[in-house]
């Protein structure tokens, strides 16, 4: 029976690996009925098996199609492919049933229904129409996270054009639960895509508007305090830009290599600003991105150069050698130019690029001479001249490695023993005289960095080398600028403090980046077999060290891509938390009350947790985690105690009763969180189980008192309650039994069962970080 395939509409190719996975086994039935086809098939018990196996095709066909169509019916953009594409899938899975059937011949002995040439036709379009199918469910995904993209930008547009803070705090709550919403769906994207480029890509996208956050925040608050600062408004409007490049940059690799019309007017905006806005134009072509790099110069030139053996260096390819040379030569000049690269690196360099041209010049003398003389094959002279030219080409590659990575080595160096950021800092706090000379000083050392970033990325052999190491040379030379006006925030209003906690987040940025060139440099160097002189920093959990109640070091495990993005989105969602108290806390006119100071207190403990989720911060062990929740929980204790005291100065109404109503939650998500920090663990399995545990109750706990905070924080400013005077007054009038009534309003917030102890709590607030 023969069926004819349909011309397909769209193009087959497979860009995810669960698509792959779920045609693999389809495509390994398909290949063992084909199979079974090219002989005879003699066995009674072989040909029921093929029987069996059509039959569980098509049945697996009519099931896998209805998901098709019910996937088709919620998404009217695709319904009618989609239930064309079900419908050949349909016909393919029935026809191969009948294929695989098996019928008597006249002397009653059983044979195959069809041959090998009709089960390939009915293969190829069932493989054909069901990965169409399934290609058209994932512009369903594509389209989830394309909307889930736009609502970002649409809460970035809210955030820049608010009009006071209060109405800046509402967007940028929003703004926080649509970034989480979009981080779970740009890492899922991330881990499906089997393009390197594409994964690395999506990555740089997240890291950007992971770190741009906090520095939106904070360069806001600014903004809004000193709205006539020059210098705070360019931090925020290039954090602005940097978060919106991203977010098209998601666009990009969602859509495969397409730009929006919304970059090409960042783009302009761009053009339109001062060179320190001049932000690195991420949504170019693949053919710019993969010709920037000196690494793909040199292999493009190779390749033509081993052409040669076939073309006998023709007039093309003589012209074709000749271009590829001069890129090669136009990208060693980073090299040579730099003021950095050492004085012998430079004259090698100089030396192997003389030694390149004058053996690409006798290879090319060799062509003139086999087409004068009509030569139709290689010579002799043809090979040495090709050797030569691949000897000399190999050996410059070597130098300009060693120039990229002896230059990051000296930059390492650097790091250690100088702390341009300090002196930088302590100058615009206190010295601005100062202040001019070590921005000059810091200029030097941001462009020692960002000259050490683009040599690493003009040797970079990988995709993902490629595109981080571009994205890290492009944030540098953003960020080395608005360091800079951070600076001179501070030094233009030395009493703010929200003007120096907005500098200390632009040069912890600063740090981040710098840690990522000393990434991409050991990566490199380990790709290039070279010995680095350092010990790796260990970035995942758990971490070596004292893990839950052991005593013995375990050794530290790499978690799985899974595990580290359970721990990554729950951190993410607990830092967005912190920065919602810290905004709260800024509203109250009073910020130094108790309750205040708990908050941010508390905020701070938070971050370092989700700094942890990350590699980063002062956390190093799984021990660190533990300690560290412990002293979250007993804080949030205290700042229960505190807004119950609070609590008794509000008139009763429905504020109060959502203030209660939040205040009683905070006793059960404390002990659910210090039950969960004393479970003992042994083995990585229970100690990620316990970590992971550990960051969902602190996040639980956290957006509980964030909402506790924000109700407080209403109620004062409703009813003018001077919080100030009740946590600092004396109560002599108070009832001697007032303390004791306190906990048992605490202890009976709890289920009796749940009970803390005494004792145990006072010896979980003596144990030391």
């Amino acid at each position: 029976m023969a069926l004819v395939a349909k011309q397909e509409p769209i193009c087959l190719e497979i860009r995810t690996k669960s698509i792959e996975k779920t045609l693999i086994p389809l495509v390994t039935q398909i290949t063992t009925l084909v199979n079974a086809k090219e002989k005879p098939i003699k066995s009674e018990k072989t040909l029921r098996a093929i029987v069996h196996v059509g039959q569980a095709v098509n049945y697996a066909v009519q099931k896998f199609v209805s998901v098709g169509e019910a996937i088709a019916d919620d998404n009217c953009e695709i319904k009618s492919d989609m239930y064309e594409a079900c419908k050949d899938a349909r016909t393919a899975g029935r026809i191969i049933e009948t294929l695989c059937d098996v019928q008597s011949n006249e002397c009653g002995q059983l044979r195959s229904y069809a041959d090998k040439n009709n089960m390939v036709r009915a293969a190829r379009t069932l493989l054909s129409s069901v990965t169409r199918v399934l290609l058209l469910a994932d512009t369903v995904v594509v389209k989830q996270l394309l909307i889930a993209k736009d609502r970002v930008s649409i809460s970035l547009n809210h955030l820049e054009h608010s009009t006071n803070f209060s109405e800046f705090v509402k967007a940028f709550s929003q703004f926080g639960s649509e970034m989480v919403d979009l981080a779970h769906l740009t890492g899922d994207r991330q881990n499906d895509l089997k393009d390197e480029r594409r994964r690395s890509q999506m990555a740089v996208a997240r890291q950007i508007l992971e770190r741009s956050t906090m520095m939106l925040l904070t360069s806001s608050k600014v903004c809004f305090r000193h709205p006539e600062c020059v210098s705070s408004r360019e931090n925020r409007d290039a954090v602005f830009l940097q978060m919106r490049q991203a977010v098209e940059l998601i666009y990009f690799v969602a859509k495969d290599g397409i730009i929006s019309e919304l970059s090409n007017d960042i783009t302009h905006v761009q053009n339109n600003r001062s060179p320190q806005y001049a932000l690195s134009v991420l949504l170019c072509s693949e053919e710019l991105e993969q010709t920037n790099s000196l690494y793909h110069a040199m292999k493009n030139f190779e390749d033509i150069v081993e052409i040669t053996r076939m073309t006998l260096v023709g007039p093309l390819y003589r012209e074709r050698l000749t271009n590829a040379l001069d890129a090669i030569m136009e990208r060693t000049q980073d090299f040579t130019d730099s003021a950095y690269t050492s004085h012998a690196h430079r004259e090698k360099i100089i030396l192997l690029c003389d030694r390149l041209k004058i053996e690409l010049n006798q290879l090319l003398r060799v062509g003139v001479s086999l087409d004068q003389a009509g030569c139709t094959s290689p010579t002799e002279d043809l090979e040495a001249a090709i050797l030569q030219v691949l000897r000399a080409t190999k050996d410059l590659r070597q130098e300009l490695q060693d120039t990229a990575l002896d230059q990051a080595h000296d930059l390492l160096k650097l790091f250690e023993e100088t702390d341009i950021l300090s002196y930088l800092k302590q100058a615009a706090f206190t010295d601005q005289e100062r202040l001019e000379d070590y921005s000059g000083k810091f200029t030097q050392y941001s462009e020692h960095v960002q000259d050490t970033c683009k040599l690493l990325q003009n040797i970079a052999s990988t995709e993902s080398t490629q595109v981080t190491s571009k994205n890290t040379e492009s944030c540098l030379k953003v960020f080395a600028a608005q360091v800079m006006n951070s600076c001179t925030t501070v030094a233009l209003h030395p009493m703010c403090e929200i003007s120096k906690e907005n500098l200390e987040v632009f040069m912890e940025t600063w740090n981040l980046l710098c840690q990522d060139v000393i990434s991409i440099y050991k990566e490199i160097s380990e790709l290039c077999r070279r010995d680095v002189q350092y010990k790796r920093v260990y970035m995942s959990l758990p971490r070596p060290g004292k893990h839950g109640t052991t005593s013995k070091q375990l050794k530290p495990a790499k978690l799985d891509v899974k595990e580290q993005a359970k721990i990554a989105k729950l951190g993410l969602e607990m830092k967005l938390l912190t920065s919602e108290i810290d905004a709260e806390t800024e509203r109250w006119t009073s910020a130094e009350n108790d309750l205040c100071k708990r908050a941010r207190s508390m905020s701070q403990m938070a971050f370092s947790m989700y700094q942890f989720t990350r590699g980063e911060g002062d956390l190093k062990t799984t021990q660190d985690l533990f300690t560290q929740a412990e002293f979250f929980a007993e804080e949030a204790n205290k700042l229960y105690k505190l807004v119950r005291q609070f609590s008794y100065q509000v008139p009763g109404g429905q504020h109060k009763n959502e203030l209660l109503e939040y205040l009683d939650k905070v006793p059960t998500f404390v002990q659910q969180l210090q039950f969960t920090v004393k479970n003992p663990t042994v083995g990585k399995a229970t100690t990620f189980t316990k970590v992971d545990n550990v960051i969902h109750e602190t996040k639980n706990l956290m957006n509980v008192i964030s909402k506790v905070v924000t109700t407080c924080i209403f109620c004062a400013s409703k009813y003018n309650i001077d919080f100030q005077c009740i946590t600092t007054q004396a109560q002599p009038a108070a009832s001697p039994f007032q303390n004791e009534l306190e906990d048992y309003m605490y202890d009976n917030s709890l289920p009796s069962n749940t009970l803390p102890s005494k004792d145990s709590d006072q010896n979980s607030a003596q144990s030391n970080i």
